[in-house]
């Protein structure tokens, strides 16, 4: 049995210079997808890329008796641009929703995210949940990016947030720098107990963020970005280091045990971080 859906392409756009924001309308059951999990898309009738993508779930939401996802990406190879080319009606083939989601506190003062690029995308979908369902919660966004004109899903990010920090490579918009640094200026505020500290970017800006929180009691979880092929957990592609209370150091598959980890259990080495 084929475990991908058939699905529709309800609408796509160039939000910015090389990223894209595709709508799918996809199954009544998407609607139980829970902020951080994933899907795996590929082309319809195979062909290039024939291998899935993984992208995170950027929103999901009815309209009328209609479901929809949306998915935020940017063009970095083949497979991206073949995606980027589809337009309304279009079909394509998805698998999910998949993986471990953000583990998210009925009740909570504040929730801090950190996000790099298009790691904005499962952020955004965690400030939306936390706009529905705890409304009592201060949501506050730390957003990097190379430069002002690669910064994704700004908009929606200001519209969710009470307040957002942007950082750029080039200082072509807010702090000249990495997005860890204004963080690091702001960590002393969220010591309190009830702050729940959220990232998703490139491994290199999540192993910054780890040095910062190191020995430090700050919860906070990341979703890791990894190169998937199958997103079941069956081909051991994505596997990265773990320290678990149960089994000590071990390998754990982002699509399966993952893709949101504890910070301060993930081993940052040669196979996912440098």
């Amino acid at each position: 049995m084929n475990p991908y859906n058939s699905v529709t392409v309800y609408s796509q756009r160039e939000t910015i210079p090389g990223h894209f924001l595709m709508v799918l309308q996809v199954p009544a059951s998407f609607m139980a997808s829970h902020p951080g999990q994933f899907v795996m898309v590929r082309m319809e009738k195979g062909g290039d890329p024939f291998l899935s993508r993984p992208f995170s779930i950027y929103s999901a939401y009815s309209h009328g008796s209609n479901t929809y996802i949306e998915i935020l990406y940017k063009v970095v190879g083949k497979g991206t641009e073949a995606f980027s080319e589809l337009r309304e009606g279009d079909t394509l083939k998805i698998l999910g929703p998949l993986g471990k989601g953000f583990d998210i506190p009925p009740t909570g003062k504040t929730a801090v995210l950190i996000a790099g690029g298009v790691g904005i995308a499962p952020l955004s979908f965690l400030a939306e949940y936390y706009r529905k369902n705890s409304s009592g919660t201060d949501v506050i966004c730390y957003l990097g990016a190379g430069s002002s004109e690669s910064l994704a899903g700004l908009e929606k990010i200001e519209d969710l947030c009470s307040t957002v920090k942007i950082s750029t490579d080039d200082g072509s918009r807010g702090y000249h720098g990495p997005v860890t640094e204004p963080f690091k200026e702001d960590m002393d505020r969220y010591l309190d107990d009830r702050t729940r500290i959220y990232s998703c970017g490139p491994n290199p800006m999540l192993k910054s963020l780890q040095k910062l929180l190191l020995n430090r009691t700050y919860a906070c979880q990341v979703s890791l970005e990894e190169r998937m092929a199958c997103g079941i957990g069956a081909c051991l592609g994505c596997v990265v280091k773990i320290t678990s209370d149960e089994t000590g150091e071990g390998f754990m598959r982002v699509c399966k045990e993952g893709p949101v980890f504890d910070i301060h259990r993930i081993h940052f080495s040669a196979g996912n971080g440098q």
